[in-house]
């Protein structure tokens, strides 16, 4: 079982073995995460689910891994000691394997797309609400999605300053 804790840069990695005794713990890139990962053996690897996690996910599993998401409230239990990344990530190692977690399912880019859509609007009828104008939307964080092409971080990049108004016209 791997556990593996997402950061902008960096990803701390621990891995437990069947009697759950930590037998790597390290502190991996985002370019090798990828790489690692495809030359161990299929295996369990629990994540706490956020938007890079979903696509983390997705690549796992198109490797043969068993890639699984986790709220972040059920991994807290099993955090000891003081907070840090590896002990965060211990956690997530130990809690991916209790047969009472509920995981999250992985969602496709697409439906990613649309949930940030969804939450702009929530917020822009917010302000039109209260009588404020609609401001251009800020852009997202864009290494959230892993853009393959320059094509697709151009479009999402022009999505990502169109006004308010322009975006949800049918």
């Amino acid at each position: 079982m791997i556990g593996i804790d997402i950061g902008k840069n960096s990803f701390h990695v621990v891995g437990l073995d069947r009697r759950g005794a930590i037998v790597v713990r390290q502190k991996w890139s985002r370019g090798q995460v990828a790489t690692r990962l495809a030359t161990m053996p299929p295996c369990l690897i629990g994540m706490e689910a956020c938007v890079g996690a979903h696509h983390l996910s997705r690549k796992l599993t198109s490797l043969g891994h068993d890639a699984r998401l986790m709220p972040a409230k059920y991994v807290r239990p099993y955090s000891r000691g003081q907070k840090n990344d590896f002990r965060d990530t211990e956690a997530i190692a130990e809690a991916v394997q209790r047969p009472t977690i509920k995981f999250v399912a992985t969602k496709t880019a697409e439906q990613l797309d649309l949930q940030a859509l969804h939450r702009v609007r929530e917020s822009s009828s917010l302000l039109l609400a209260q009588g404020v104008s609609p401001v251009p939307i800020r852009p997202w964080n864009i290494s959230d999605w892993e853009c393959q092409t320059a094509r697709e971080l151009t479009n999402r990049h022009r999505l990502a300053f169109l006004p308010v108004p322009i975006l949800f016209r049918s």
